[in-house]
């Protein structure tokens, strides 16, 4: 009888290129995918301890998942990522006696591995023998539901972070920097696209300081030149990037490369000079300005994204106003907003109040949200009766969905099985944050649609 797996993912696209890693261990044992919980045999949790919301989601699901071990004391559960972290379990395993493994984050899946195969000598050593072999060669096994059906998938290339911003947590879960060899990320991805993959994202914690740990190594450039000669492979895409690293040679690669897309993550967290010192980010707001002018002047059509954090402690309504005023005056294309809350063991946590009252936080939070909304509905427009190339990832209520190099996100109504394919599309109409069209050389709406039920995308959710 086949055994199974089941994944509950949380947090970033870091944790779910780290639950693919451990999977394709899990499916090259035997192991095969299923989407209930309490079906499986094998049960693993990935983690986030970003926000004190996500943290508490997974102790709500292990703490759920304690009735179904006492009553199948025979399944396997296992919890990795940044609720672990890398600095020791003892207190996880004290709380949660009934977990059988925890893993560090970006782990390589060898504890889960190890304890499955335990009681079967010749079991572990196979176990073992793959486990190497996996690391030598980066094979990637997707689940059977996802094999020419995912069509984006997360790479991560480089792990940790040696940064230490003061309300981040990330160094102390994930550890310090270490850069993937070249090597080894283009073998992973040659077999993602080997499974229909067409489009990967590269990811680091800062993720243009890839290559800085090693001296004369390679750079996030360097490694983009490698990816871009992938045959089968359509789009690129990397984040998330720091204001300080993010070089012209960067910039560059993203012009000159085609398969490279023209979108650029990178967060200024707040607009106030003294509160980007208190957070340590390192740069100032007019060196902020003077980088998104620079990323416009080498790539003029450039999508830019940017990350805010409001609340952060001492922020005063007027350092707050500085944020909204450069936003306003940026119109960037996107503004990932957060909340401050406080991380134990970070240094903001350690030496600053959290003095901004929540209802405070919530209301810079809705005026930043706001101008987001009216500054993305506006650059919108500009795709208006254009025509745009998009990279078709699945069907959402018998609409195809997609995105175009710029990352906007599209639907449009074809009865073609267009799944992974880069289709041309006519824009009719725009909203904020997705736009509607029609397929430049659909056919006539008449022809049957014989496209399959469609499957969920959602990485072994």
């Amino acid at each position: 009888m086949t055994k199974t797996y089941n994944f509950w993912i949380t947090g970033c696209q870091m944790n779910y290129a780290d639950a693919r890693r451990v999977a394709t261990e899990l499916e090259k044992l035997g192991y095969r995918a299923t989407a209930r919980t309490e079906e499986a045999d094998v049960v693993v949790l990935q983690t986030c301890t970003v926000r004190q919301q996500s943290e508490d989601k997974a102790y709500g699901k292990l703490q759920n998942l304690a009735r179904l071990k006492a009553e199948r004391p025979d399944m396997t559960i296992a919890v990795m990522g940044c609720v672990v972290g890398v600095r020791g379990n003892e207190a996880l395993q004290q709380r949660f006696p009934y977990v059988d493994v925890f893993m560090e984050p970006s782990t390589d899946g060898l504890p889960l591995v190890t304890h499955l195969a335990q009681d079967d000598v010749l079991g572990y050593e196979t176990a073992v023998t793959h486990h190497r072999h996996a690391l030598q060669d980066e094979e990637v096994i997707l689940p059977a539901h996802q094999r020419n059906k995912l069509i984006s998938a997360p790479v991560a290339i480089v792990y940790g972070c040696s940064h230490a911003c003061s309300f981040c947590i990330i160094p102390q879960k994930r550890g310090i920097e270490r850069s993937r060899p070249v090597g080894e990320i283009a073998a992973e991805v040659r077999s993602l696209v080997a499974q229909g993959v067409k489009e990967v994202v590269l990811l680091g914690q800062i993720v243009d300081r890839y290559g800085y740990d090693v001296p004369d190594g390679p750079d996030l450039a360097d490694l983009l030149r490698v990816i871009n000669d992938i045959d089968g492979l359509a789009r690129i895409r990397f984040l998330t990037s720091h204001p300080n690293y993010m070089s012209d040679k960067i910039l560059y690669a993203v012009r000159d490369l085609p398969k490279v897309m023209p979108q650029i993550e990178v967060p200024i967290q707040a607009g106030d000079d003294e509160v980007l010192a208190n957070m340590k980010r390192g740069y100032t707001q007019r060196q902020y300005r003077d980088l998104v002018q620079r990323i416009r002047d080498i790539i003029p059509d450039a999508a830019i994204h940017t990350d805010i954090i409001v609340g952060f402690p001492g922020e005063t309504a007027v350092q707050f106003q500085q944020t909204y005023d450069v936003l306003a005056d940026l119109c960037l294309d996107k503004t990932h907003l957060a909340r401050y809350s406080p991380r134990p063991g970070t240094v903001s946590a350690r030496r600053m109040e959290d003095d901004v009252p929540d209802a405070e936080k919530r209301r810079r939070f809705h005026l930043i949200e706001a101008l987001n909304e009216q500054v993305s509905r506006e650059k919108m427009q500009q795709w208006l009766g254009a025509t745009v190339e998009v990279l078709v990832e699945d069907k959402d209520k018998g609409k195809w969905r997609g995105r175009t190099p710029h990352n906007k996100l599209v639907f449009f109504e074809d009865p073609r099985p267009l799944r992974g394919e880069l289709a041309p599309v006519h824009i009719q109409h725009t909203g904020p944050w997705s736009m509607s069209g029609t397929a430049v050389d659909a056919p006539h709406p008449s022809q049957p649609d014989n496209e399959p039920i469609s499957i969920p995308l959602a990485l072994m959710l």
